[in-house]
């Protein structure tokens, strides 16, 4: 959801396929209504879950609580990405973001990769824990793009990333792996790895006040895949997935970026070739 608002912020075209259930499920999709957000939604049985953030005014350190949704059974995942083929678009490009809801397999991504692929479309993925690990532990397939921040690159290889050269080494991994044709890894505030093929960039990140980080990689995530979708090269999209995250800090709570910070940013995104 957040990556397709982000990618609407900035002045693109986005349907965001939304898992809904229950009295929570409803007040999300008014929320989305309220932003004009285009939805294709799938109902379950279960109950949506939520998160807040709260900050300490005194320390600005924020903290995430999130309440888990009811998991789906087998017959809905079944379900689910029967639905998802019908709605991928031919020949477009597809995200996949997020956690995977309780009660889907692990490797529930690598069933969406052979859903799109048979569409002829490109996927670009964002997920975390268990999903994340099997996606890099046991390719199917190399995925279009993947992106990882730094904590995850740091549990998916059980090592500490003490340097930019430590964090290139294992971006380059993944694509050496076969796990994706483009990998793009995070390094705090400092900025952004990307390798694709034999391409290996770092796009510096612009200083920024740090308001909130909710949605940053979402963000990036959505201007990433507008400015693929618009034929600039991977090194350009990066840059300007850097530009709407840093815009995205920037703002209070779930506001994400907005195209007129973001423009003001991209010339502050240097891009080094490693």
């Amino acid at each position: 959801m957040n990556v397709a608002r982000a990618v609407i912020k900035l002045g693109g075209n986005a349907k965001a396929f939304v898992v809904v259930g229950g009295a929570m499920g409803d007040r999300l999709l008014d929320l989305l209504s309220d932003e004009n957000m285009p939805v294709l939604k799938y109902r379950v049985a279960g109950e949506t879950g939520y998160s807040l953030a709260v900050t300490d005014e005194k320390t600005e350190q924020q903290f995430r609580f999130t309440l888990p949704g009811d998991p789906l059974n087998a017959g809905e995942g079944r379900m689910l990405l029967d639905q998802i083929s019908r709605v991928v678009p031919a020949n477009g490009l597809v995200v996949l973001s997020g956690g995977l809801a309780a009660g889907l397999a692990d490797d529930f991504p690598q069933e969406v990769q052979e859903v799109v692929q048979q569409r002829n479309a490109r996927l670009i993925v964002d997920t975390s824990k268990a999903p994340l690990q099997r996606l890099i532990d046991a390719p199917r397939a190399p995925m279009d793009f993947l992106r990882l921040d730094r904590s995850e690159i740091e549990t998916a290889f059980a090592k500490p990333l003490r340097s930019i050269a430590d964090n290139l080494y294992f971006t380059q991994e993944l694509v050496r792996r076969g796990v994706a044709k483009t990998v793009v890894t995070g390094h705090g505030d400092k900025g952004s790895i990307m390798v694709s093929g034999d391409k290996k960039f770092f796009c510096h990140a612009p200083k920024v006040e740090v308001r909130s980080k909710i949605g940053a990689g979402d963000a990036l995530v959505g201007a990433y895949t507008l400015s693929l979708s618009r034929g600039a090269p991977p090194e350009e999209a990066l840059k300007w997935g850097v530009a709407a995250a840093a815009a995205t800090v920037g703002t209070d709570g779930t506001a994400l970026c907005n195209l007129a910070e973001t423009e003001a940013l991209f010339p502050q995104c240097q891009l080094e070739s490693l």
